[in-house]
């Protein structure tokens, strides 16, 4: 088997101007496709990551034989330079590369990507409701009143969670953002937090679980400042509390703050997730398979981190594709603690990108069982994007 044309899709979603799947769709010679998807659909990159894919396909894509995933990961790794450098760009596009292979050879072999990577370890996966600051609706929508974020943990309920996420911090009283969140706080504004998840925790009850979710907004100090709440409140575990620029910085808040630290999904394979590792800095580590390269490294970084008795809750912010990538892995790992079901992925603009539509039931997801990923390009809406294809090696 031979791959002979690869589609890359920088997807424009004209409801959401500031949604950007990247999809990749690579074609063999025995009339086998397979579909992956780079992790950058918001803010900045998207673009870069599409170019990176066409690149990639151009200099030793086309010919090569799908099934040799390892190969091909380990001379897009070393042979375009930069891969020995890091960074986001060059990381999305060996993922959604090679998560398209490995699309191809469940699709082949008539099995699902899970088997290919251990078999069914864990079945319906529990799932939360993810970014409650931004509702948890048909639309995306700024809360900032205490009151609404208990109404949107209500609407979660309703549809069966009893886990949610929520940046309370990233908005003021006003409603203003803020992505520098390193000055120490004021009296008012740990209120101001505190107000927010207390009202998510009397609406959840005490059975339910909180993540606190920073997006590494918060300094060292602003982050132990803050763990007081974390722990008041209960909270199931503190998620990207300081920036991965220094590892030390997680290590110092670990140290001063007594819930679960997470983190990850700017951690873009073993070798930037070990200092954490080894300094035992995170407790839930948050790898992204359209990020850290694909299926071939997210296995090797998920076993990893079960050395270390770290568990496992995969990033997931992007289309669907990136959906059905992380089920396929969290259902094959022993280390899986809970799925990541964010409030993009209720939206009817990301939900057409694709004709399946992997959704939670009652809290609960599970995993396609058809070969492959289980999910299809929904090239009705997909072709109306800007569209890249390769047929050829430069």
């Amino acid at each position: 088997m031979k791959v002979t044309k690869v589609e890359i899709f920088d997807i424009e979603c004209p409801k959401r101007p500031a949604w950007n799947p990247v999809f990749v769709r690579v074609y063999t010679d025995e009339g086998i496709t397979g579909v992956g998807e780079a992790g950058l659909a918001y803010d900045w990159g998207h673009s870069a990551a599409a170019h990176m894919i066409k690149e990639i396909a151009e200099a030793m894509l086309i010919g090569f034989n799908p099934f040799h995933t390892e190969l091909l990961w380990s001379r897009m790794l070393r042979e375009g330079f930069w891969g020995l450098g890091g960074g986001p760009v060059i990381y999305a596009a060996m993922s959604a590369i090679d998560t398209a292979l490995w699309d191809i050879k469940g699709r082949a072999l008539g099995l699902p990507v899970y088997e290919l990577l251990g078999g069914k370890t864990n079945g319906k996966l529990r799932s939360y409701a993810s970014q409650l600051q931004f509702d948890w609706d048909k639309e995306v929508t700024k809360l900032n009143d205490p009151a609404d974020y208990a109404r949107a943990t209500e609407k979660a309920l309703k549809d069966g969670y009893d886990a949610v996420k929520v940046d309370p911090i990233v908005y003021d009283k006003d409603g203003v953002t803020h992505f520098d969140r390193t000055k120490l706080f004021s009296k008012p504004e740990l209120k101001l937090f505190k107000a927010r998840l207390q009202a998510i925790r009397d609406t959840m009850g005490e059975d339910g679980d909180i993540i606190f979710e920073c997006h590494s907004l918060l300094g060292a100090s602003t982050a132990i400042q803050l763990g007081d709440i974390v722990e008041e409140i209960g909270c199931l575990y503190y998620e990207e509390p300081v920036n991965y620029l220094n590892s030390k910085l997680h290590d110092k808040v670990a140290k001063n703050v007594n819930v679960p630290i997470a983190g990850g999904e700017r951690l873009y394979h073993r070798w930037d997730v070990r200092p954490y590792l080894e300094d035992q800095s995170i407790d839930v580590l948050q790898p992204d398979v359209g990020l850290c390269g694909g299926f071939t490294e997210a296995k090797k970084v998920c076993d990893y981190a079960d050395i270390y008795d770290v568990r496992i809750q995969a990033h997931v912010c992007g289309g669907p594709v990136a959906t059905a990538a992380s089920l396929h892995l969290e259902t094959a790992i022993p280390n899986f603690l809970i799925h990541e079901h964010h409030t993009y992925a209720i939206k009817d603009w990301n939900r057409e990108l694709c004709l399946q539509d992997p959704q939670p039931v009652n809290g609960f997801i599970e995993a396609p069982d058809t070969p492959g990923l289980g999910i299809d390009l929904n090239d009705e809406i997909v072709y109306r994007s800007p569209h890249m294809t390769v047929t050829e090696l430069k």
